[in-house]
C-alpha cells in the first residue's frame, strides 16, 4: 500500500511584480497511513505553501507530489476538486462554518458535493459529531451559539465525514485557550488511535509536542524529524528557565 503523501524534491517558485519568491526548495517528504505528524515553521518558513500543495490547492514549480500513490500534477481542475472534496479533510484555525446553519448542516456540507443520497448524509454527520464527543445536544444549535472548542470539534467532525484519507489541521488551536486547545489535541490524538492520519500545521512547540512525529521547516527547506524535536523541546524549555 502506497503512503498518503509522498513528495520529493518540492519547490514552489512565485512570480510577483516585486520579483521571485523562492517559497519551497527542494522539499521532499513522506506520511505513512496512521501517522500525525506536525509541520512546525515560524511565519514566512513555507509552511502555508506546504499546507497548500498537500492539499491540492496549489502545484509544486518542480518536483512530485503523489498522492495515495496518485500523481497530483496530471490531475486537471475538476480531478483535484475531487480530491479535495472525497479524500482530503481540512480544519482550519477560524473554523470557517457557517454561523447561521446547525451543527449537523455544517457537519453534512461536504457531502452535498458529492454523490452521497440525503437519506444518509444525516447518519454520516452523526456518526463524524459522535467521533469527536460532541453531545447530541448540540447538534440543532447553530454554530454561533458554540464555544471555540466547540465549535473547532465541530470543523474536525466536518473533515472527517467524507472519511478522509488525510486530515489536514492548519493551526488548528490558534483562536483557543490552552485548556480548549489541549481537548481539541486530544481529540486528534484519539483520531490517529482510530487509524486516521493527520498532518497539523503549527508555530507553536507544545502544539507540536502532541504529535508522533515533527518535521521543521525553515526558508522553504525541511529540517530533520525526531532530532529537530528534540531541539525544539529543548530550546523551549530552556526559554522557559530563563523567563
Amino acid at each position: 500500500m502506497p503512503p498518503v503523501l509522498d513528495i520529493r524534491d518540492v519547490h514552489r517558485v512565485y512570480d510577483t511584480g516585486a520579483g521571485r519568491t523562492h517559497a519551497l526548495r527542494g522539499v521532499s517528504l513522506t506520511v505513512r497511513r496512521g501517522e500525525f505528524l506536525a509541520i512546525m515553521g515560524p511565519s514566512g518558513s513555507g509552511k502555508s505553501t506546504l499546507m497548500n500543495i498537500l492539499g491540492c490547492l496549489d502545484t509544486p514549480t518542480s518536483g512530485s507530489y503523489l498522492f495515495e500513490g496518485l500523481d497530483v500534477s496530471k490531475l486537471d481542475d475538476d480531478e483535484l476538486a475531487d480530491v479535495r472534496a472525497t479524500r482530503l479533510g481540512f480544519v482550519f484555525q477560524s473554523f470557517n462554518l457557517l454561523p447561521r446553519a446547525t451543527v449537523l448542516r455544517n457537519v453534512q456540507l461536504p457531502l452535498i458535493y458529492t454523490d452521497c443520497p440525503k437519506r444518509d448524509r444525516e447518519r454520516r454527520a452523526v456518526s463524524a459529531l459522535a467521533s469527536v464527543c460532541l453531545p447530541a445536544d448540540y447538534y440543532d444549535h447553530r454554530s454561533n451559539e458554540l464555544s471555540g472548542g466547540q465549535m473547532q470539534r465541530v470543523a474536525i467532525a466536518r473533515a472527517l465525514v467524507n472519511d478522509p484519507a488525510l486530515i489536514l489541521a492548519d493551526e488548528p488551536t490558534g483562536n483557543l485557550d490552552s485548556a480548549t486547545g489541549e481537548m481539541v489535541l486530544e481529540t486528534f490524538k484519539r483520531l490517529r488511535d482510530e487509524g486516521k492520519t493527520i498532518v497539523l500545521i503549527t508555530h507553536d512547540a507544545e502544539v507540536a509536542a502532541h504529535a508522533d512525529r515533527l518535521v521543521h521547516i525553515r526558508d522553504g527547506r525541511l529540517l530533520t524529524d525526531d532530532a529537530e524535536r528534540e531541539l525544539v523541546l529543548h530550546s523551549t524549555t530552556h526559554g522557559r528557565g530563563l523567563t
